[in-house]
């Protein structure tokens, strides 16, 4: 996409205060002292029922908004779907999970726009709102800074083995609960903190690697993160021991596999790297910290039912490309 993105005029207007040139989460335009955020996101279905779908997809796109350090206002329904197949019973289920997960969050749905497909694919476009003083982009982390990240990884390990159908009931509910949790709780715990979050993004379809490149090309710092600290639930170790990894996964390890330095005890392990890429759905949001407000950050999100983990750390690129290294 960047090289797509490359190929497009410039386009200046000194009221949009972030667009293209980060791969941040969501354009923000300044309306006098405040700001909109704008974003939009759609997919095809990760789980069976509609309902769910619907709301995972809302989820994961109000999920940008939150990432920007926002609060969602007012949404439109992106829908394609084949309309005589699914039937008005299914596709009202999925608008609903949809308009469930706005109404959580907070946000009026205005209407949407629907075209015929033969695959269906559900999403949202939202605005939002977010002072240009509170704003956070994924770039702007410092040497020091700690990395938390609030929700669990190896969802795409797990959506994809419930298309095998390799996935246990048990494993399918806990992954959807995971996927329909709007990211609002974290965002406001990190908000608490003020200046001393430095950058946040949200993990999404690039994987934790594919976001985190982004965030440390944009801060001029390379990662070293911990392995053993990763949130990776037992479902989702279970079936990537399956190899129930998407062709999306495997592509996201190979663009930053040169820039990767695994530690000899990972090296043997066939997941590691692939779990790292995997290509998640509704992730949580991952935030450069100040190691000064770290214990703070910690009980802020923990005081917001929020597990946070403390993945890793940052420090001055040693080389004009960042790179990540992962240690045991």
């Amino acid at each position: 996409m960047a090289q797509v993105l490359r190929r497009l005029p410039h386009v200046h207007d000194d009221a949009l205060l972030v667009g293209t040139e980060t791969r941040d989460d969501a354009a923000v335009y300044r309306m006098g002292s405040a700001a909109l955020v704008f974003t939009a996101d759609f997919f095809a279905p990760v789980v069976d029922d509609p309902y769910d779908f619907g709301r995972i997809a809302a989820t994961n796109a109000l999920s940008d908004v939150y990432a920007m350090g926002g609060e969602p206002m007012v949404a439109l329904n992106l829908l394609a779907c084949p309309a005589k197949l699914l039937g008005p019973r299914v596709i009202a289920r999925i608008l609903r999970g949809g308009a469930d997960a706005c109404r959580e969050a907070g946000a009026t749905v205005g209407g949407g726009h629907s075209v015929e497909d033969p695959e269906p694919k559900f999403g949202l476009a939202v605005v939002g709102r977010v002072s240009p003083r509170a704003l956070w982009r994924n770039v702007g982390a410092r040497d020091g800074d700690r990395l938390l990240l609030t929700k669990p990884l190896g969802t795409g390990v797990i959506t994809t083995a419930i298309k095998r159908r390799l996935a246990r009931p048990a494993e399918i509910r806990a992954v959807t609960r995971v996927m329909s949790t709007l990211n609002r709780d974290a965002a406001t715990a990190l908000r608490s903190l003020g200046k001393a979050v430095h950058a946040v993004t949200d993990i999404t379809g690039f994987g934790l690697l594919g976001h985190l490149f982004e965030m440390l090309d944009g801060s001029g710092v390379d990662a070293t993160l911990t392995y053993s600290a990763m949130p990776i639930p037992a479902a989702a170790r279970r079936l990537a021991a399956l190899d129930c990894f998407a062709g999306g996964t495997r592509a996201n390890l190979d663009s930053v596999r040169r820039r990767l330095a695994l530690a000899p005890a990972l090296r043997d392990d066939p997941h590691a790297a692939l779990l790292l890429a995997d290509a998640q759905t509704s992730g949580g949001l991952l935030a450069a910290v100040a190691p000064s407000a770290l214990r703070r950050a910690q009980a802020a999100l923990g005081a917001a039912g929020i597990e946070a983990a403390v993945i890793g750390e940052l420090t001055t690129a040693r080389r004009a490309r960042p790179r990540v290294t992962v240690v045991p």
